[in-house]
């Protein structure tokens, strides 16, 4: 549907975590993919990440959803913006925006967040964390370009948003349905709607910081240790002071938790599941009666195709003999035409013929835990 006309290879060698970039209209045909009405009605749903904030004489205001849709409608002539996470996930419309990005790889992207804004409307000066493509959607929106921020930037006291002290802009532009506008980590950036019927799609990027991983790996080799693996010196002299931790005994100790932690094979496992673990499992495909063999081989012998689960993430890491397939958190070990055809499904592919042994227990536990569906079967 959406086939931009920017060289990925290009933007990722002058671009992509270096500096902002805007990019005029590279769509073929520009369609908005979802109406404002329809946004608001996600943003009425239980389980659909949704803000409210508004622009008063007061400052910025914040209210978290699900929303009723007579708030919208007692809304009144202060600007206010609505944003709603993860609308790829309910609009095939907005997800297929996704696709032109993946020449980033699948476990970096986040999810596309949409925003509605009436004439004023914005989230306010802020910088964010991760990389974000901002695509104008419907009316126009003037964005305003800063330098780089850190922790040490400083901010507004405000309860719910982190917002700049001091935003002093150096790049300024007004973006038209279609046009894009790339914000790398950590660049100061705010947008204003111009007009009623903004709506500007934010195609988020994640990033895991050096504690998350660091504390989600350590916790995962802890849960693997016994309480018997302990400390022991029994090569022990005695020393002049005895409330010295002696240096002998500072290496030993520092040589058990690196030891414990240098397991390449058993991180790479680790972050395959961590990776993929869903960030909104509420979207359930799971069947109501598991699918059996012999419903699987129908419905491949009939040529039904598969469909992906928005919400469920997929990812695979090279292994001798084949691949390790993840998806929600679960390893799958795969070789022959397992790994193949997990590779394909990886890529979104069309998985092709697929013969009867280990392929299709793959298939069968991935329709049967909901990250596949037979195409019209997810309802």
């Amino acid at each position: 549907m959406f086939k931009p006309s920017f060289d990925p290879a290009a933007f990722l060698r002058d671009y992509w975590q270096k500096k902002p970039v805007l990019i005029r209209n590279p769509w073929a045909h520009w369609v908005n993919p979802v109406e404002p009405g329809e946004l608001a009605g996600l943003a009425c749903e239980d389980g659909v990440e949704a803000r409210l904030i508004e622009r008063t004489e007061q400052g910025l205001t914040l209210e978290q959803g699900p929303f009723l849709e007579s708030q919208f409608a007692a809304l009144g002539q202060d600007p206010w913006t609505l944003l709603v996470q993860a609308v790829d996930q309910h609009v095939p419309g907005v997800g297929a925006l996704i696709d032109p990005f993946r020449f980033v790889p699948d476990w970096r992207i986040d999810d596309v967040m949409v925003s509605y804004a009436t004439d004023g409307g914005g989230v306010g000066p802020h910088f964010d964390q991760y990389d974000v493509f901002l695509i104008q959607g419907l009316g126009r929106r003037r964005w305003r370009v800063g330098p780089l921020c850190d922790e040490s930037t400083p901010l507004l006291p405000h309860e719910d948003l982190r917002l700049l002290a001091d935003f002093v802009p150096i790049d300024d532009f007004v973006l038209e349905p279609g046009d894009m506008l790339y914000i790398p980590p950590g660049y100061a950036h705010d947008g204003i709607a111009i007009g009623d019927d903004c709506m500007t799609y934010s195609v988020g990027f994640r990033a895991p910081s050096r504690g998350e991983v660091v504390e989600g790996w350590a916790a995962h080799v802890v849960d693997g240790l016994i309480e018997d693996d302990r400390y022991t010196d029994p090569d022990l002299a005695p020393q002049a002071n005895p409330g010295e931790i002696a240096p002998e005994a500072l290496d030993r100790l520092y040589a058990m938790a690196l030891e414990a932690l240098s397991d390449r094979q058993g991180f790479a496992q680790w972050l395959g599941s961590h990776a993929t673990m869903p960030k909104y499992p509420e979207t359930d495909w799971s069947p109501e009666q598991p699918f059996d063999a012999q419903e699987l081989a129908d419905e491949l012998e009939l040529g039904t195709p598969l469909a992906r689960n928005p919400a469920s993430r997929f990812a695979f890491i090279r292994i001798e003999g084949g691949v390790t397939l993840f998806v929600d958190g679960q390893a799958y070990e795969c070789t022959g035409p397992t790994a193949r055809l997990a590779e394909a499904l990886c890529a979104g592919d069309a998985p092709g013929p697929v013969p009867p042994g280990p392929p299709r227990e793959l298939l069968l536990a991935l329709l049967n835990s909901g990250a596949l569906a037979f195409d019209g079967d997810d309802e």
